[in-house]
């Protein structure tokens, strides 16, 4: 049987924020897989769970394609994935359990699936994969296919064979990105994705990753499909992936999803240079460190080659809280980077988190700060979350309980011993937005004095919320005094 149909667990309606959002991203890793698995002779389709409403709707993909394989392959490139949500993981089972009901072989590759093979084991799954996953894939369904009964010889896999759980060697990574054919997006309705990108009045973008893998060791950071090692796919892959893209979508702007792009040095020089060389014009957001945008002429390039934001994990104004996350960047590199990138006309994206072990009312007051100081164009806010396989988790495992992920992506409970009780951090998410919008409003209104006949709706717009944001900061502030007083 050489029908393959892939699917992943992250349903965007199932998690409020995201969906509120719109801005949903196709399943980027899923449709590699399939790209990779298709090269070698077998039909694949996709049930893409990203806009459905409920995993019963497989079951009319299962009928009409007959596969002999499904595959709940998550999309590793996007942080949603990582931090295995209940919802999601709630899903898979399902998802699972009907291509049980139906004969199915279950493939799984995710996070969660990788951290509680066991629990993906005994709700339908039949083999688990562990780490990067194309090739393992592809042996395993190159064994099946021929009977053979030596999957304990496939690296990456767990599986069980009289009632005893099998786990077989580590995956080695795939060094050499190129031999990975460009995802197929024809799998994807775009049409669709698009539709929920003019809902939310965004300019609709794909996502597209230059890398897999990160190999700094930031203890909070989980990494369990690609690891430490970093390998980067060539300038002039990519370059053809963007190419394409825009030609046969007419897409103009991409999210280049990778933990951190463009590390190798001078790799963002030559693909600035392979752009410039096609004549392509687009525009780009990236994740980075502050330190790497520091070196040599990064920025620069950053610039000429269309990026329009790059997002930073400055993660806290206090270096003390830094250090304690084994983060390798400080507080000094955080202003430098940013007031560089605004030099050039980038916007910068803030993801800070809050709550982390030590953490004290000064280090939150550092973190707003240096928000104030700065004031990048936009901010994401989370609570230190333990993933599994991490320094941080090993620290806190003791705490957890039965409390171990968020049920959905704006959850934000804390759920180890901080130094506030949850309630506090999930006030004082709320308050660093307002905070945050206030300045922008108050930026807003002395743009608007300093030259009335020159402002636009956005500018506007902004300036008069700050008649919302003054009196809410402030209710919010008298609620965090009062929250701090309760531990």
């Amino acid at each position: 049987m050489k029908k393959v149909l892939f699917t992943h667990s992250y349903f965007y309606r199932f998690d409020p924020k995201q969906w509120k959002a719109k801005q949903p991203f196709p399943p980027l890793a899923t449709i590699t897989a399939a790209a990779f698995i298709r090269n070698y002779g077998y039909e694949v389709r996709l049930f893409d769970t990203a806009l459905r409403e409920s995993p019963e709707e497989i079951i009319q993909a299962i009928d009409e394609f007959k596969p002999g394989y499904l595959v709940i392959y998550d999309d590793g490139f996007n942080y949603l994935t990582k931090m295995c949500l209940t919802n999601m993981r709630q899903a898979a089972f399902r998802i699972a359990q009907i291509a049980k009901q139906k004969n199915l072989t279950v493939i799984v590759s995710s996070s969660d699936a990788t951290d509680h093979y066991d629990k993906y084991l005994n709700n339908g799954a039949d083999y688990i994969i562990i780490g990067e996953a194309e090739h393992t894939l592809r042996e395993l369904l190159e064994a099946l296919n021929s009977g053979s009964n030596n999957l304990s010889e496939i690296n990456g896999l767990v599986f069980k064979a009289c009632n005893q759980i099998v786990r077989t060697n580590a995956r080695q990574i795939e060094h050499n990105l190129d031999i990975f054919p460009i995802a197929a997006w024809d799998l994807v309705n775009i049409n669709d994705y698009k539709k929920i990108w003019a809902e939310g009045k965004k300019e609709f973008s794909l996502n597209i990753a230059t890398t897999r893998g990160c190999p700094f060791k930031c203890n909070w950071c989980a990494k369990p499909i690609y690891g430490n090692r970093y390998n980067s796919r060539s300038p002039e892959n990519v370059v053809d992936e963007i190419e394409f893209l825009q030609r046969q979508y007419g897409v103009n702007y991409f999210w280049f999803c990778d933990d951190i792009f463009g590390l190798k040095p001078g790799w963002v020089q030559n693909f600035r240079d392979e752009a410039k060389q096609r004549n392509l014009k687009f525009r780009y957001k990236i994740q980075s460190r502050v330190d790497l945008l520091l070196k040599e002429d990064t920025i620069d390039a950053l610039a000429e080659s269309g990026a329009d934001i790059v997002w930073v994990g400055a993660e806290s104004g206090s270096q003390k809280i830094l250090d304690a996350m084994d983060k390798g960047t400080t507080v000094d590199e955080i202003y430098s980077a940013t007031k560089l990138l605004k030099s050039k006309n980038i916007k910068v994206g803030f993801f800070l988190q809050f709550g982390y072990l030590g953490e004290t009312k000064e280090d939150i007051d550092k973190t707003i700060q240096m928000v104030l100081d700065l004031m990048p164009d936009e901010i994401g806010i989370s609570v230190s979350y333990p993933l599994p396989g991490t320094k941080f988790y090993e620290i806190v495992k003791e705490q957890l309980k039965e409390k171990t992920n968020w049920t959905d992506s704006d959850e934000l409970a804390v759920m180890f011993r901080s130094t506030f009780n949850p309630v506090y951090y999930k006030k004082l998410h709320r308050y660093v937005h307002k905070v945050f919008r206030k300045k922008v409003g108050k930026e807003s209104l002395r743009k608007i004095l300093a030259n009335p006949f020159g402002i636009n709706k956005n500018i506007l717009r902004s300036a008069l919320l700050t008649m919302y944001y003054l009196p809410a900061e402030f209710v919010d502030r008298i609620t965090l005094k009062k929250l701090e007083s309760l531990n």
